[in-house]
């Protein structure tokens, strides 16, 4: 059974890596030019987006722990398949994490127009306060391939069944 928690876990490492990806190749250009041109329309500076750190692609944290997250997975897949002790045990931690991890990056999700919204007030910026953040990140969204949401989907489900499957597998090994 620790073969299957492995397996599943190789899955989880590949789809933590699978959005970093995406945002590298689209994030950069053409959701950026999307989201510039978004902002012109709305007489807006398009230095509002750098002067405030928004991004559209995958840098820092959002490259760095993804990265970490498949490297722990691979390393504890590792364990699994070698058949050492520690990888069980790591196994209910890592993958424990990933279900938390995972819940609060589909949250994170699903309220990012809110949370802009809310950094943008935040900043006391009557300029920030006028910019249309749902149609500035449909902008930006748009700059992504139509499979996007596909992917996401689909990473997501890989992520929590994959930890639950890795969780149940190696309870019963």
């Amino acid at each position: 059974m620790t073969t299957v928690a492995a397996v599943a876990q190789i899955l989880v490492a590949l789809a933590f890596v699978s959005i970093p990806m995406l945002r590298h190749r689209y994030g950069a250009t053409t959701a950026k030019a999307n989201a510039e041109a978004e902002l012109r329309r709305q007489g807006i500076p398009t230095r509002v987006l750098a002067e405030n750190k928004l991004t559209f692609d995958a840098g820092g944290h959002e490259t760095a722990v993804p990265v970490s997250v498949a490297a722990v997975m691979a390393a504890v897949a590792a364990l699994n398949l070698a058949g050492n002790e520690w990888g069980q045990t790591l196994t209910y931690v890592f993958s424990s994490l990933v279900l938390v991890g995972n819940g609060l990056i589909l949250w994170s999700q699903l309220t990012a127009v809110q949370s802009v919204q809310r950094a943008f007030k935040r900043k006391g910026d009557p300029m920030l306060e006028r910019v249309d953040v749902p149609a500035l990140l449909k902008a930006a969204g748009s700059g992504f391939p139509s499979w996007t949401p596909i992917l996401q989907n689909v990473r997501h489900g890989i992520a929590f069944a994959g930890s639950i499957i890795a969780l149940v597998a190696v309870g019963l090994a």
